[in-house]
């Protein structure tokens, strides 16, 4: 089934690209441990997800890229043409001379409703290429203006006109120290919205990006084109094809229902996160091994303690802390305090031994008490390495994670309103 991504915004626009390129470049990747026939299948299935019918041997993404400034659109366009590789459609771009002004209001209520037509006509024509529809998969940043005030009104649209189609919203977090001054006004009205119109909401939050860059990449002047290429890795080891069940040779059909049928229990708890691992520059990786013990160890206590990456993570945080009385977490550091999951997926990528420990990941103690872990936790799998890694695994989970920048981001803005 394929997923037409929405590409909104300045932000939305550039991680779109670093995501296509990543998906067409790990589905091409020689991989000597797979057969032929298993590395045409994978990327027959990547092909079928994320790319269309091919104009002149080259492959065109399924996306609609939106902007109100041609600035970025432009650039965006020409990379990918430029690549040789694959290509944006001819006619899959939006966009006007003149932005929303960092203004959620303004992209909400004047950009929306005055291009509504032009944009859902260009949604439309892209749904029409595809065979078999998964949903929409949107990408936006919630700071600015077009991406989050023009975004929640495109994603309201395609709930109207699409209700049946799945829509998973990614959003990227604004940094704490600021990046426009409205910002912190922008975020929660494009959350409020969101809430009531798309089925999932994938956040990636700058600052953690941030750091992956500068302690596990090694980048010492880090731009928005390294934090993309680390978010593109991560999402492209989520959507990557992996198997159906035990044993199969077909890989999953619905990228975008797979995740949410194990990741969604319940409609107001959306909000979900992605840890990847190992992650680390590719002059490093040539010298690294890795063992299925090792990676599994550090993903879990990554989880636990709240940590988007394996470096710094906190050891002392345990998956029974929330089992002590409150009076007793009280005195406990509460930056090591864990978050209650939901449910999660990981997603583990070459060959793997059955005997490897997972049972570290079914403890009743990280899960919330009206859910088992039978039914929240699950394990998916594929003996094809993700780009150059030999092992990988990624962690989808539907948790408490965001409730402190939550409650940061809400608390500035109320700051904000009341001092007028």
């Amino acid at each position: 089934m394929s997923v037409v991504t929405v590409q909104l915004g300045q932000c939305g626009n550039q991680i779109g690209f670093e995501v296509f390129d990543a998906l067409y470049t790990d589905s091409h990747c020689p991989q000597g441990l797979c057969s032929k026939r298993e590395n045409e299948a994978y990327q027959a299935s990547c092909k079928e997800r994320f790319f269309s019918e091919e104009e002149n041997g080259v492959p065109i993404a399924r996306a609609i890229l939106v902007d109100m400034e041609p600035k970025v659109t432009s650039q965006t366009l020409s990379k990918a043409a430029q690549s040789g590789r694959w290509k944006y459609g001819q006619h899959s771009c939006f966009c006007q001379k003149q932005g929303s002004g960092n203004n959620w209001a303004y992209g909400y209520s004047v950009d929306g409703p005055r291009h509504e037509e032009s944009i859902m006509n260009l949604i439309q024509k892209e749904v029409e290429k595809c065979d078999s529809l998964s949903g929409f998969f949107i990408i936006m940043s919630m700071a600015g203006g077009t991406g989050s005030g023009l975004g929640a009104f495109v994603t309201q649209n395609l709930q109207d006109q699409y209700s049946n189609s799945l829509k998973m919203n990614h959003i990227i977090w604004p940094y704490r120290t600021g990046e426009v001054i409205v910002q912190n006004y922008n975020s929660i009205l494009t959350l409020s919205h969101l809430y009531r119109s798309s089925d999932a909401l994938l956040v990636h939050e700058n600052d953690a990006l941030h750091k992956i860059c500068a302690k596990l990449m090694n980048i010492k002047q880090i731009s928005f084109s390294d934090i993309n290429q680390v978010l593109a890795h991560q999402l492209g080891s989520v959507f990557q094809p992996t198997y159906s069940v035990e044993g199969s040779c077909h890989y999953r059909r619905n990228p975008l229902g797979d995740l949410m049928e194990n990741l969604v229990p319940h409609p107001e708890f959306k909000m979900l996160g992605i840890r990847n691992i190992p992650q680390m520059s590719e002059n490093s990786l040539a010298y690294s091994t890795f063992t299925w013990a090792g990676l599994l160890k550090y993903l879990r206590q990554m989880l636990i303690s709240n940590s988007k990456m394996e470096e710094g993570k906190d050891w002392h945080c345990s998956a029974t802390l929330s089992l002590f009385p409150t009076a007793t977490r009280a005195t406990m550091n509460t930056e090591v305090q864990r978050s209650t999951l939901l449910a999660k997926v990981v997603i583990r990528r070459n060959r793997f031994n059955h005997s490897d420990c997972l049972g570290g990941f079914k403890d009743q103690a990280l899960y919330t008490s009206w859910l088992k872990p039978i039914n929240a936790f699950n394990v998916w799998k594929t003996q094809r390495a993700f780009r150059k890694y030999e092992k990988s695994a990624a962690l989808v989970s539907n948790s408490q994670f965001l409730l402190k920048p939550l409650d940061t981001i809400v608390g500035k803005a109320w700051n904000m309103f009341a001092s007028k």
